[in-house]
């Protein structure tokens, strides 16, 4: 063992293992733990991860949560499996509002008051993190999020609400249990009712959105950028080529690269796609 070296342990050997082996071997003591833990190891192990596991598909419908196997892309239905949420509630009551790393962020939609819950559908762990605040009511276009881990390996959840015109911008550190509150772009007026914002998308320590206005003026899109980094905001501009009204756009990555599928109407069919690539902090350049 002195022979074969830290290096060689962690990265080469025990990066292969599967997640919850790896979580039994933080036990076996404060180095394994530590090294265990370090942003370089799960680096490498999720990038092996990605190219072992086979790619899986949440689904939630009225009374169900069912996962299916993707393989080569296509759907496999023999192998369809039903789960069960921690908690007593129908899954139309559900909204997910963000993934990362096999977790997902899910919001209970209740009479009373809103929860929030951080949930692995593979080893059926979970955790409630939703505080006070969430007692307002939670709205599918106006409320959105994203997960990434800063430079201590601390989970942090950004939560982000729209009301009353104002956006108010929240973070949860993992380590720290506990909420504060972050400074949003100022004079912004993507906090209105008229805006209707997607999923976060994590991509070169930046999480990614899109705030669209369907109303006034119709089809007005924005990319709004969150550094995980500074944990601060800006605002992107797409490339002129590509405006137009109205338009959709919603974001992806392929091969840790930054994309968006773009659907737009024309006058010559109902709707047309296009993709968008971009390098983090970079200006968006059009891709046919």
């Amino acid at each position: 063992m002195d022979r074969i070296g830290d290096d060689m342990l962690f990265e080469e050997i025990l990066s292969r293992l599967p997640p919850k082996v790896v979580s039994q071997f933080k036990c076996v003591c404060k180095q394994w733990c530590y090294e265990l833990s370090t942003p370089k190891f799960a680096l490498i192990h999720t990038r092996r991860l990605s190219k072992l596991l086979q790619k899986k598909l949440l689904s939630l419908d009225e009374h169900t949560i069912v996962v299916d196997d993707i393989v080569s892309g296509n759907l496999e239905v023999d192998t369809r499996k039903v789960i069960t949420f921690p908690y007593d509630v129908q899954p139309s009551r559900l909204i997910i509002i963000a993934s990362f790393n096999g977790l997902m962020l899910v919001c209970i939609r209740r009479t009373d008051a809103n929860q929030l819950i951080l949930w692995n559908p593979t080893t059926r762990r979970f955790k409630l993190i939703s505080d006070n605040y969430f007692s307002r009511y939670f709205g599918r276009h106006d409320d959105t999020g994203g997960m990434y881990f800063d430079e201590n390996n601390d989970l942090k959840v950004l939560h982000i609400n729209c009301f009353a015109g104002a956006v108010t911008a929240r973070v949860y550190s993992r380590h720290n249990d506990s909420w504060r509150n972050l400074s949003f772009i100022k004079g912004c007026l993507l906090g209105s009712n008229f805006y209707s914002w997607s999923v976060g998308i994590y991509s070169g320590k930046t999480i990614y959105f899109t705030a669209s206005n369907y109303w006034l003026p119709p089809g007005e899109c924005n990319i709004v950028a969150f550094d995980v980094v500074s944990e601060s905001f800006s605002i992107l501009r797409f490339p002129e080529r590509i405006q137009m009204n109205p338009c959709q756009v919603h974001f992806i990555t392929i091969s840790n690269k930054l994309h968006g599928i773009l659907v737009r109407y024309s006058d010559e069919q109902c709707s047309q796609s296009s993709t968008i690539g971009a390098a983090p902090k970079d200006e968006y350049n059009s891709r046919e």
